[in-house]
């Protein structure tokens, strides 16, 4: 069964989900921001994203803006746990919307990449 970490106020994500359900596929929904994944969640799934955490991050986000912008100028400067322990602390800093099945995942960001899952 595919999951879903959905943020129900984001487009991508509503969109993501729409195909999803267009498709017919089964699916269940994670509302991340109500039950954040654990350190060993996270982990899980970029690991299975094949990015690093840090690539997770919406740095766009003002709450990032004000309080790690100024102490993170490249990628490098934070072991890859302190970007997860930051993600778990603030999940409305992760990127969505993230589709996982198995030992696969994508982020859907466009919402257009869910069909490497649906055209399997």
């Amino acid at each position: 069964m595919i999951l879903i970490y959905h943020d129900p106020n984001s487009i991508e994500s509503i969109e993501c989900l729409n195909i999803l359900k267009k498709n017919k596929k089964k699916h269940k929904i994670v509302k991340y921001l109500e039950n954040p994944p654990t350190e060993n969640k996270l982990k899980k799934i970029v690991n299975k994203l094949d990015i690093r955490p840090y690539n997770l991050i919406k740095t766009e986000d003002s709450l990032w803006k004000e309080h790690y912008q100024e102490f993170v100028k490249n990628e490098g400067d934070f072991e890859d746990i302190e970007y997860i322990k930051v993600l778990t602390e603030f999940p409305q800093l992760i990127r969505t919307p993230i589709v996982v099945e198995g030992k696969k995942a994508v982020l859907c960001d466009p919402p257009e990449k869910v069909f490497s899952f649906i055209n399997e």
